[in-house]
Parts: structure tokens; C-alpha cells; sequence
């Protein structure tokens, strides 16, 4: 044991003194860009450590400063590289790049230096400040001018930053390199030879600079050498004289003609200004312009040919150098003579607007056509344009009538521009045109027209009376009255789906306001009640005659927390009355204020999970709203019993003793899903005794079935104690008798369940929605076998299934707290058989949790069976 602690603190001893003896530091080398896993060194074996043992003092590196991008690894304790080392990134231009390191090793915790050198390797190329640089250089440069440039710069050190510049071979230019010691190098570009812009304007040459690695490096720029012009060129016209033949017709503002003068030089050297120096005859001077910058030449006036046949302009073109030089030209105008008079429109008379319907050959307008000209530049050809209903009638020479040749539609064109169009026989031939606007009139020739055949509008129930459910708009392309709809409630199809025994007229439920079409409603509704009403709505134009159109509006009412859970009465409860409708509301007129209170037996001794009796409940919402969850509001704390999240039943919680007393009083509140939620009380009194007391007492308790009995005050509670204490003996016999009868009635209706057909369901109409109740209570929907359910009262739930849940099964006996009830627990009422012949009530209450009512150990016998 001495040799075994002795032994590591004699290395630690001896790695001190090697580390001492070598300064206390490790220095490494390894050349940037080194690739992930090279062994830089093994720090390990530096430090005298075993193998194995690096690892077991998990030695670790750690970096100061800079991310050093090496690692030490835990198997071999060798520095290894883990990232991109690059030495410009760590360093710049600093040398030598040494990165301080620190090794970590516990056991006992020491800490040692480590210096690593990342060396430098010829991986950056020179590189200029741009890839383009643009010059200017004066056409009258001397030979020997230079003009400094801007050298590249590499990132590496050293030789492979030592740089050299050659320039493409040119006959014109030249590279001068200076180097100095104390200041950097200095790089000229030098004109060896003059230059001329007129014959080579743009030098295009390439700097190269390489590097002193090993293998060279090299980086490129383009030098682009504009040469600045001088004033060498005067402006030369392409042609000495312009000849050009306009006819007398043209207009003003006509081009005459565009002079086309150049200069080989650039810059203000080559801006020509064009100027007039004389025009013969004189009075041209009226009729022309001269633009001076384009040289293009307008007329200011008409030409007559009666007046002038020709004119001569002589021009002048002067560049901007220094001095100003010029060129000249002539320009010979020679006039034409043609048909210069076009024909003329007017239109004398004009009837509008014409009605949509008005026939075929009703008279629009007259119009009166002429031209000056005469001969066959007088003969007038007159059309309409573009294509349109409307043609001309030609009644006299030079009188033309515009009339109707098609069916008009405004709903379609409400208004058309007709050109008339008069083309004379001249040659060419000249046209005149008048538009004549003609806007079309309406008639009531359209009905209103719904966006929709079918609105579907969804509303929460108990909404303010006056509240806007939807707004229907419908539309009427004619105009006016003839457009202006009116909306109306019609009464000739009204109906609510899903409220049992009908309900009234739509006109009790909403009103549709006449001008906007919007639909209000006059009363709050009531899910329980409809669930879609339907009606339809009309639309009526102010028209003679007037038309309308009909649209069906199908308003669906959301159901709302506005009902509090109901609870209902025992099993037995009215069962000698045949569960009769005057029983069950005798129930209601107790039950009915959210409180109940029920009886029930219990013998000590009684093991954990016992079902003692269930508490049944319904809510007349559906959903959310219609789910119920039970819970024991007393006692408080950790009481004997305990009652099923969703199923309701009351069970032991422990094993009950004799210091439970003689009875219990639970208070068990019943809670909806709905927002804000909804409760209903029950009190449960269960009377605790000796186990054939309580036999007894289950077995007698008549009508208000086993175990459980709705309480009717103290004296009823007292007086069933006392019938508890004789004759215990007949009193188990005919429990064990009861619980057999029971378990026979049990298996039947499970065997006649099984092999019932499906389609003998008794829910209401409306689609069936599958819900299971999962472990944690939330809804899931699920594709197995479902049955519809309904209560003794015979009220039908449209919209809610009881199936064999697809949720897993509890992993213990207190999980079935927290799982509904499975199909076998599906409680059989006494008055089901006379739920086919009695009427439907009139307001259907959706049943979300069925209660039955046990005695001690038949609840599991009947799950067992199912």
C-alpha cells in the first residue's frame, strides 16, 4: 500500500525536475496550413508521462489569447492539429508566430507552458489594391514622362513576400522600379515613344507581379491608358451640298433635313455648333430653324409652292478647341406641289343618348362632308372606325346619316367614340375625321345576382339581440333604379337542422336590413335548440318591370358554456314507476339547483379500489363544454375515498377501518371543460358497518338500487341504519343472490352487444364524433367501433360516441382514475326498452358521462366481463 501511493508522487517529483532542467517550457514547430491530425509533438512523452496516464490526469491544453487550433488527445497525449492553421491570420505580418500554450495535467493539478511556432509557407499570391486601374495620359506627352503606380502587396513574410514586376510588351511604355532601405519601393510607368489618339485612343497593358517562393507566386492588374486629345481636326460634313424635295403640304415643325457633320477629336475638341450664314430667297428666313447642337432643320411655316419653288441655306459647323476650327456645306430645298387640302367632317345633327334596345336603323346622327380640292382630290370616300355597331347611310351627296346596325348592350359598352373618317381620291389621298361620342342608355334588362348561391355563416349562440351575422351582397349591372337593389327576407324556404320538433319562421330568428343586405339577428340563439337555420334571401331591383335573384344564407350556431353540468338520480331510482317522464323530472326538480345528495353502503374492512357507488351526470352543451370531470371537494386532504376523474366512481382509497365512524360525507362537484367552466355538487353519505350489515343494507335498499340510494334528509338515513342490525344471515344470502342475478344480466347484455349489428344505434341525426379520453384527459380521435348513447330520459347526443378506446391501457388499478369508462360499463336502464315509443323531446341534451350505480366488487366483476 506504501509502494502504491508512494509511486505517482515520486513522477510528479521527477517530471518537476525534468521540466525545470528544460527552462519549464516546450517549444514546437509546425508549418501553417497543416493538415487536421498531424502530430505536432507528444507532450506526453515530454512530460514522462506513462501510457494510459495522460488520459487518467486528463491532460488538456489550453490556449491563451488567439484560438490556437490544436488540441492535445486524450489516448496518446500528442499535440495534434484540430483546425485550419493560417500564420496571416494568427500573426499578419509579425515573425516568427509563436502561440503560448498552457497544459493542464491533474491529479495533482499542475500547469506547464508550451510555445509553438507556426512557420510560414508561400500560400498567398501578390495581390494589387485592384484588378483595374484606369490612366490618363495627354496626346501631347513627351518621351520620358512618368506616371507613378501602386504596387501589389503579399501577406506571406519573408522571401515569399520579396516581389518583381514585369509589363506586356508594348512599343509605347515602360516599368521603372526604385528600391530603397528606408523607404518602400517605388514603382514608375514611363512614356518611351509619343502617342496619337486618333489612331490608337486606348492602351491596354498587364502588370504582373511575382513573388521569391518556392514554387512563385503571381498577381495581375490591367492598366487601361485613356490618351487625352488635342485639337488637331476641324469639323467635316459627309456631303458638300444636301439636296431635298418637301411638298407644299408639309406641315410645320416638318424635318427638312439633318446635317451630319464630325471631328475626329474627343472632348470639346469634337462639339460642333451649327450656324445659318445666308438663306435665298430672304423670306426663308421665316420658314426654317436650325437646331445648333443636332444640325437638324425644321420648318416654322407651310410652303407654298405658288410662292417659292426652291430655297438655298448655306451652313457653317465650328468645333470648341482652342483655336476654333470650321467646315461648310449648302442645303437645296425644292418644293412640290400636291393635294394639300384634306376634306372636312361636321356633323349637323345629333340624337343621343340611344337607348340599348332601340332597333336596327334608328338614326344617330347627320353629317355634312366637303373638300376644297377639286377633281378626283375632291371626291370624298367616308367610313366609321374602329368596328363598332354603328355604320353611315349616304341619303344626298354630301350627306351622310350615322345610324344603328347592331343590338347594343350597356351593360356590356356604356358609351363608344366613333371616328368618321372622309379619304379624298387625291394621291396620296388626305383624310379628315370627326369622333362623335354617343353614350348608350339603360333599361332594366338585368337581375340582381348574388356573389354566392350559398352564404355559410358560423355565430356564437346567446348573441346580443340586434348583432350583424353576415351581409349578402348581390349586384345589378344596370345603372340607376334599374341597379338599385333592395334585400328582403323570403319566407318560402325556411328550416333549422338539428332542433328536434321544429322551429319557427326565420323571420322570428333574423331581419335582413332592405339597403345593405346585412342580416341581424332579433333574438339571442340557442345551440340546444338549432343548430342551422336556413333561409333565403331576395334581391329586388327598382326596375319597371322590376327582376330579383335569390341566394340561400345557412347560419350555423357554435355552441357556448352557457349550460352547468346536470346530475342525474340512481339507477333504480323510479324503476317501480317504470322509469315513467314524470319520474325522471321529480329527479330534476331536486337535482335541478346544481346539488344532490345520494346514500350509499360500505362494510370495514373493505380492501383499496373498491367501487362503492357513481355519481351520474350529463351536460346539455356539447364538446369541451359537455365534458365532464369529478372531484372530491370534501373531505379535504386524504380521506378514505376517492372519485374517478371521468368515470365518476366513488371508490376506497385505503382499506376502510372502524375509525372511519359509522359514515362518510363526501362532497363531490362535477366540473364541465368550458371556458369558464361550470360545476354541479352532489353530497354522498355512505354508511360504514360490519360487512353483513352492509350486505344487508345494499340488498334493501328497494328501488334505489345497490348501494346507493337518492337520501331524502336525516330521518330516512337513521331508519335504514336500523334495519341494518337484523337478520344479518338472510340478509348476505340474498346479496350473494343479487350479485349472481346481476353478474348473469351482465354477461348476456355483453354477449348481445357483440353480436348486435351495428347499425342499431339510437342517437339523433347529425354526425357522430369519436372521442377517447386519454390518460391525461384530452381528446383523441380514434377509427375503431363506435355506438351512440343515451340516458333513461331518452335524449339522444348527435354528436358524441362511446367506442372501445384506442388509448393503452393503465399501468396500475389507481390509473383507471384518469380513463373513461370502457364500452362493458355502458349502464343499462330499466326504462330503455320504452325510449323507441316515446316522443323526442324538444330540445336534445347531449350526454358526455354515463353514471351507474354499483355495490362493492360487482363494478369490477361487470369491467372483467366486458
Amino acid at each position: 500500500m506504501m509502494g502504491a501511493c508512494w509511486g505517482p508522487a515520486v513522477r510528479v517529483l521527477v517530471l518537476q525536475a525534468a521540466w525545470a532542467l528544460v527552462g519549464g517550457q516546450v517549444r514546437y514547430s509546425v508549418p501553417e496550413e497543416a493538415k487536421v491530425g498531424t502530430v505536432v509533438g507528444r507532450v506526453a512523452q515530454e512530460l514522462g508521462l506513462e501510457a494510459g496516464e495522460a488520459e487518467a490526469r486528463r491532460l488538456r491544453l489550453v490556449a491563451q489569447g488567439r484560438r490556437a487550433s490544436v488540441e492535445v488527445s486524450g489516448a496518446s497525449g500528442a499535440l495534434v492539429v484540430s483546425g485550419r492553421l493560417d500564420r496571416e491570420e494568427l500573426c499578419g505580418k509579425s515573425a516568427p508566430c509563436a502561440l503560448r500554450l498552457e497544459v493542464l495535467l491533474e491529479r495533482p493539478l499542475r500547469v506547464f507552458h508550451v510555445e509553438l511556432e507556426v512557420t510560414d509557407i508561400n500560400d498567398n499570391a501578390p495581390l494589387f489594391p485592384a484588378a483595374r486601374k484606369n490612366l490618363s495620359i495627354a496626346e501631347s506627352s513627351l518621351p520620358g514622362s512618368r506616371f507613378p503606380l501602386e504596387g501589389a502587396s503579399d501577406a506571406d513574410i519573408g522571401a515569399n513576400a520579396q516581389l518583381s514586376y514585369t509589363l506586356s510588351p508594348s512599343e509605347h511604355f515602360s516599368l521603372d522600379l526604385r528600391r530603397s532601405e528606408e523607404y518602400r519601393e517605388s514603382l514608375f510607368l514611363v512614356l518611351t515613344k509619343p502617342l496619337d489618339r486618333e489612331t490608337e485612343p486606348v492602351h491596354r497593358l498587364l502588370l504582373t507581379a511575382s513573388d521569391g517562393g518556392r514554387p512563385s507566386l503571381s498577381g495581375t492588374m490591367e492598366l487601361v491608358i485613356s490618351v487625352l486629345d488635342a485639337n488637331d481636326n476641324a469639323p467635316q460634313f459627309n456631303q458638300s451640298v444636301y439636296k431635298v424635295q418637301l411638298p407644299e403640304s408639309a406641315a410645320e415643325g416638318t424635318p427638312v433635313v439633318r446635317l451630319n457633320a464630325t471631328d475626329p477629336d474627343v472632348g470639346s475638341n469634337s462639339e460642333i455648333t451649327f450656324t445659318t450664314s445666308n438663306i435665298f430667297p430672304p423670306e426663308g428666313l421665316k420658314l426654317f430653324i436650325l437646331n445648333a447642337k443636332t444640325g437638324e432643320i425644321h420648318l416654322t411655316d407651310g410652303l407654298d409652292y405658288e410662292v417659292s419653288r426652291s430655297y438655298e441655306i448655306e451652313i457653317e459647323a465650328t468645333d470648341k478647341g482652342t483655336p476654333p476650327l470650321s467646315g461648310h456645306c449648302k442645303v437645296v430645298l425644292e418644293v412640290l406641289d400636291e393635294n394639300d387640302n384634306a376634306p372636312e367632317v361636321r356633323v349637323t345633327s345629333l340624337s343621343v343618348p340611344v337607348p340599348e334596345d332601340a332597333s336596327v336603323g334608328t338614326v344617330v346622327a347627320v353629317l355634312s362632308v366637303w373638300d376644297r380640292d377639286s377633281g378626283s382630290n375632291g371626291r370624298v370616300r367616308c367610313s366609321v372606325w374602329p368596328a363598332s355597331p354603328f355604320g353611315l347611310v349616304s341619303s344626298v351627296s354630301g350627306s351622310y346619316s350615322l345610324v344603328v346596325r347592331e343590338a347594343l348592350d350597356r351593360e356590356r359598352v356604356s358609351e363608344y367614340e366613333v371616328e368618321v373618317r372622309a379619304e379624298d381620291g387625291g394621291a396620296p389621298a388626305l383624310v379628315g375625321s370627326r369622333r362623335v361620342r354617343v353614350p348608350v342608355s339603360d333599361v332594366n334588362d338585368n337581375a340582381p345576382a348574388f356573389a354566392q348561391a350559398v352564404y355559410t355563416v358560423l355565430a356564437r349562440e346567446n348573441n346580443a339581440a340586434g348583432a350583424e351575422l353576415a351581409r349578402v351582397q348581390a349586384k345589378d349591372p344596370d345603372e340607376a333604379g334599374n341597379g338599385r337593389v333592395r334585400y328582403s327576407l323570403w319566407e318560402g324556404s325556411v328550416g333549422a337542422a338539428g332542433a328536434v320538433g321544429g322551429v319557427g319562421s326565420a323571420s322570428s330568428y333574423v331581419s335582413v336590413e332592405a339597403e345593405s343586405g346585412r342580416v341581424w339577428a332579433l333574438r339571442p340563439l340557442d345551440y340546444e335548440e338549432v343548430q342551422v337555420l336556413e333561409f333565403e334571401v331576395r334581391a329586388v331591383d327598382a326596375g319597371e318591370p322590376s327582376l330579383c335573384g335569390n341566394a340561400t344564407v345557412q347560419v350555423w350556431v357554435l355552441d357556448e358554456n352557457d349550460n352547468a353540468p346536470s346530475l342525474l338520480p340512481a339507477a333504480g331510482v323510479g324503476a317501480g314507476a317504470g322509469a315513467s317522464g314524470r319520474s325522471s323530472s321529480v329527479w330534476e326538480s331536486v337535482s335541478g339547483e346544481s346539488s344532490g345528495s345520494l346514500w350509499a353502503w360500505a362494510a370495514w374492512g373493505t380492501p383499496a379500489g373498491q367501487v362503492v357507488a357513481k355519481i351520474r351526470a350529463v351536460d346539455a352543451d356539447s364538446g369541451y363544454n359537455a365534458w365532464l370531470r369529478y372531484e372530491v371537494w370534501e373531505p379535504r386532504g386524504k380521506g378514505p375515498f376517492r372519485v374517478g376523474l371521468y368515470s365518476g366512481e366513488v371508490s376506497t382509497a385505503r382499506a376502510l377501518e372502524e375509525a372511519d365512524g359509522p359514515r362518510q360525507r363526501l362532497v363531490i362537484v362535477v366540473r364541465d371543460h368550458g371556458e369558464p367552466a361550470r360545476s354541479a355538487t352532489a353530497t354522498l353519505s355512505v354508511s360504514l358497518g360490519e360487512g353483513g350489515e352492509a350486505a344487508s343494507a345494499a340488498s334493501g335498499a328497494g328501488s334505489s338500487g345497490p348501494g346507493l340510494r337518492a337520501s331524502s334528509g336525516a330521518e330516512g338515513g337513521s331508519s335504514s341504519l336500523s334495519s341494518l342490525s337484523s337478520s344479518t344471515n338472510a340478509w348476505l344470502v340474498a346479496a350473494i343472490c343479487a350479485v349472481s342475478g346481476l353478474l348473469v344480466v351482465a354477461v348476456v347484455l355483453c354477449g348481445a352487444w357483440r353480436w348486435a349489428p351495428r347499425a342499431g344505434a339510437l342517437s339523433g341525426r347529425g354526425p357522430a364524433t369519436l372521442v377517447c379520453a386519454s390518460q391525461v384527459g384530452s381528446w383523441s380521435y380514434s377509427q375503431r367501433q363506435s355506438r351512440s348513447l343515451c340516458v333513461a330520459e331518452g335524449a339522444g347526443k348527435s354528436d358524441l360516441m362511446v367506442f372501445s378506446p384506442n388509448c393503452p391501457p393503465p399501468p396500475a388499478a389507481a390509473a383507471k382514475e384518469t380513463q373513461p369508462e370502457p364500452p362493458a360499463l355502458l349502464d343499462t336502464v330499466s326504462a330503455a326498452p320504452s325510449l323507441a315509443s316515446r316522443p323526442a323531446p324538444r330540445r336534445p341534451r347531449p350526454l358526455l358521462s354515463l353514471v351507474s350505480v354499483v355495490s362493492p366488487g360487482v363494478g369490477r366483476r361487470l369491467w372483467e366481463a366486458g
